[in-house]
């Protein structure tokens, strides 16, 4: 005989790529990390591969949308 389903709210899986990429503030601001850090960075100057690793805020608000229906329990992360 088939188990029945617990009756409650489903458990919502979180994109992983998506926790990796994106990080909430303690304000609950959006940040993001920039691209073109994994190979082909030996011409590039030491300033600009260190420019590579800040963060910048994610202005858009229908990307904000999309990050929070991807990561829906996304809190700070040290």
């Amino acid at each position: 005989m088939p188990r029945k389903a617990k009756a409650g709210k489903i458990k919502l899986k979180t994109h992983k790529a998506t926790s990796k990429r994106f990080r909430l503030t303690g304000s609950g601001k959006l940040m993001r990390t920039k691209g073109g850090k994994s190979h082909l960075r030996r011409r590039t100057s030491v300033r600009t591969k260190a420019l590579l690793s800040e963060m910048i805020p994610v202005e858009g608000t229908g990307i904000v949308k999309r990050v929070k229906r991807l990561a829906p329990y996304m809190k700070e992360r040290e």
